[in-house]
């Protein structure tokens, strides 16, 4: 059989040239992974309280290498991560101490911040130790403040992200409703009380969503992914109120960083 001398030179240069691509592409795609940076910004749910393990060197912040953004670094292998959440931060926290390794080059930030500056803390201990009626209205008192103040100060910390990092994306992630209603729970709180916290919980996470959206920013819900392991669910994900460690009353455990958040920050990112 004769060789197409032609056709077996064109069929050769347009072997080479796909081959040429597809390293040209695989070497683009390289270089894109290893130029990659991301930022994990925000409170305790994102340092990772109640998951344990905690860095000696993060100190009060008490980060650990259980909570989503660490977990989600060793995964996708980033080529700098930047991990400054800290435990109890408010937006001014933010805004003073967190975002210095934001520039021109961050690629992906995230952030949960807000529960605090709304009371969380306080709202929970009033409702532990206080009347049903007591803890509705310390609820309704923290949910004026989402209504009146928040908003402004979520303003204050999107602006700085962007300003800082204006081509990344940032996924501001929501909280997990705490309690599952009419659950396993046969002590402590009221029902009323729970749903009282749950709702302020949503209430919560609307005034975070819209500020978000109206940045151009994603919002992350992890109600869903907590539903069934909620407290009083008997799989649960949170830590209900511990005496002996009081910090960690209410904050994911590793299953709820693994299992819950992770989840859901990996999808929106």
């Amino acid at each position: 059989m004769s060789l197409n001398m032609p056709r077996l030179a064109a069929l050769t240069s347009s072997l080479l040239l796909a081959a040429s691509a597809a390293l040209f592409g695989a070497g683009q795609a390289s270089a894109a992974q290893a130029d990659f940076g991301y930022v994990a910004l925000g409170d305790s749910y994102s340092s990772g309280v109640g998951a344990g393990n905690y860095d000696s060197g993060s100190g009060d912040c008490k980060r650990t290498s259980r909570a989503y953004p660490a977990l989600w670094a060793a995964a996708h292998s980033p080529q700098s991560f930047s991990f400054t959440a800290c435990s109890g931060a408010r937006t001014g926290d933010v805004l003073s101490g967190q975002l210095g390794p934001l520039n021109s080059g961050t690629d992906l930030v995230s952030i949960t911040i807000g529960g605090n500056d709304a009371g969380f803390s306080d709202v929970m201990t009033t409702c532990v130790l206080q009347s049903e009626s007591t803890c509705v209205g310390r609820v309704n008192q923290a949910k004026g403040y989402v209504d009146s103040t928040l908003p402004g100060k979520l303003d204050q910390v999107y602006d700085a992200i962007h300003n800082r990092a204006p081509g990344a994306r940032v996924v501001v992630i929501g909280y997990p409703r705490f309690y599952k209603l009419n659950g396993t729970c046969v002590t402590g709180l009221t029902e009323g009380e729970r749903s009282a916290i749950n709702g302020a919980a949503d209430y919560l996470n609307a005034a975070i969503a819209k500020r978000a959206a109206d940045h151009g920013f994603t919002f992350a819900s992890v109600a869903g992914a907590f539903t069934g392991h909620e407290i009083c669910s008997g799989s649960a994900w949170l830590h209900s109120v511990n005496w002996l460690n009081i910090g960690e009353s209410y904050h994911p455990t590793a299953a709820g960083q693994s299992g819950g958040y992770l989840p859901v920050f990996t999808s929106a990112a």
